[in-house]
């Protein structure tokens, strides 16, 4: 019998794909039924379910109890909580011979559903530390290496209107001398979605050692963050040593829309009509509306 990891308080879609790859054959055979339709699962019968993962029913009872759940009929109740509470962390992994439909779902699913854990993870009161370093700050520097470089200068595209000096650089060595040579006053951000990259982790602690405040958007439990003035703990599933980094660059271009979203509203109503003027300059730029 499996063994009961899971908790009855946990999400039940998140435990089954947390522990795919713990399971024996037939039971993942379970579990992979569920989790390409978990809305379909909770409306089968234990006979239904088990000719979808062409295993037995003692196996689906198994599998049932060990995820804490009494038998089959629990089991859907749980299913179903697990939908209903937010969207299914549904097990995404791209298959070398899935359609260009199967594998766009996917992707947009697997993306939903990490934008949507991130949004239940991120700390409000982080969030309202790092939001007044901003607004305080002589100048901003965002950095980013790899697939966090894009990040960096979108945050640069947004910030450049609070009339604060922002810039955002990808290259290592200049980040080190930009680190070199902060100040207090200074913020510097540093984005990484492993939070494991040497250079950033050096980078964190030169700035601060000049008396920088660094904001870490990463890991909670790397490296960068224990060299941060504050972080903004950011996980995504993700396998990066895989694939390119996709649903981590969205949460973390969302977070910077939530931070320049926080400094547009601490500025106050008299700072809109700044920000309407640069708004308003593009419009020689576009085509009218038909």
């Amino acid at each position: 019998m499996a063994a009961n990891h899971a908790h009855r308080d946990d999400n039940l879609l998140e435990d089954i794909q947390s522990r795919l790859d713990s399971l024996n054959k037939s039971e993942r055979k379970v579990a992979e039924a569920i989790l390409r339709d978990p809305s379909a699962a909770t409306r089968y019968s234990i006979a239904a379910l088990a000719r979808a993962a062409d295993v037995s029913e003692p196996t689906v009872n198994r599998f049932c109890r060990g995820f804490s759940a009494t038998g089959f009929p629990d089991f859907k109740i749980r299913l179903a909580q697990s939908i209903a509470t937010g969207t299914p962390y549904v097990g995404q992994n791209v298959e070398p011979d899935d359609t260009v439909a199967e594998f766009a779902d996917k992707i947009m699913l697997s993306t939903i559903a990490s934008l949507d854990k991130a949004r239940q993870s991120l700390d409000p009161k982080a969030l309202g530390t790092v939001i007044d370093y901003l607004i305080q700050a002589k100048q901003i520097n965002f950095f980013g290496m790899g697939g966090s470089a894009s990040v960096a200068l979108d945050a640069q595209h947004k910030f450049f209107r609070f009339n604060i000096p922002v810039t955002s650089y990808d290259d290592a060595l200049m980040q080190r001398m930009v680190a070199a040579g902060a100040q207090v006053g200074d913020v510097i951000v540093l984005i990484s979605y492993t939070g494991r990259t040497k250079e950033a982790v050096e980078i964190a602690k030169v700035a601060r050692s000049n008396g920088a405040t660094v904001i870490g958007i990463t890991n909670p439990e790397s490296p960068l963050a224990e060299c941060c003035t504050a972080v903004l703990g950011v996980t995504a599933p993700e396998d990066t040593e895989v694939y390119m980094p996709m649903s981590s660059r969205i949460i973390h271009l969302t977070v910077i829309d939530i931070l320049a979203t926080g400094v547009t509203l601490k500025r106050g109503k008299d700072f809109l009509s700044h920000l309407k003027k640069i708004k308003e300059s593009l419009k020689a730029t576009r085509y009218p509306l038909e």
